[in-house]
């Protein structure tokens, strides 16, 4: 636990000094796997609202022109829990009990097709540090069992390390986009 705090803290710190706004093409990668899953009538597509420098998903919204795909973002619930709930951009959003924005309209929660995950740092194994609450790891433990779930990291490059600390909660990632491409 000490090496993830520790780890934590300089990440935080790193991506503040090296955070940069992102073209269109970052997004590319997504829209090859979504093509990839045309044949599902609605894809649900869970964002996360940008905050602390994270790289901007927002900005897929922009992107992306395809009207089968509904995005989503996470709620925060009772007992640590999170739910995704639909959202559109400029829908109202209200600042939850951590300071993060989330959807003022509580509509029904689904399990998403597709999760962009944030991240403060990540490894060439797909393991993932968050912020330390385990949102998304439980999210995904519960889930991943009832329903394939393409988990998805969003980073920028510089946020890779040779081996990110994991213990036996953390949910191992997909795959990783970052700026310089999609890492399998």
């Amino acid at each position: 636990m000490r090496a993830k705090f520790a780890l934590r803290k300089k990440a935080i710190i790193l991506r503040k000094k090296k955070y940069f706004e992102i073209n269109s093409n970052f997004f590319n990668p997504i829209i090859s796997i979504l093509n990839r899953l045309k044949k599902i009538n609605t894809l649900n597509l869970a964002l996360y609202y940008p905050s602390n420098c994270e790289v901007n998903v927002l900005k897929f919204i922009d992107f992306n022109k395809n009207k089968k795909i509904k995005t989503f973002l996470p709620i925060i619930k009772s007992k640590n829990l999170m739910e995704f709930v639909e959202w559109k951009n400029f829908d109202p959003l209200n600042t939850n009990i951590y300071g993060l924005l989330e959807p003022a309209i509580k509509t029904n929660s689904l399990i998403p097709d597709i999760i962009l995950v944030p991240l403060l740092a990540f490894d060439k194994n797909k393991n993932r540090l968050g912020y330390g609450k385990g949102f998304y790891d439980r999210f995904l433990t519960k889930f991943l069992n009832r329903k394939k779930i393409i988990t998805i990291g969003v980073a920028f490059s510089f946020q890779k390390y040779n081996k990110v600390p994991t213990s036996s909660g953390d949910v191992r990632l997909d795959c990783i986009l970052t700026d310089k491409g999609l890492i399998k």
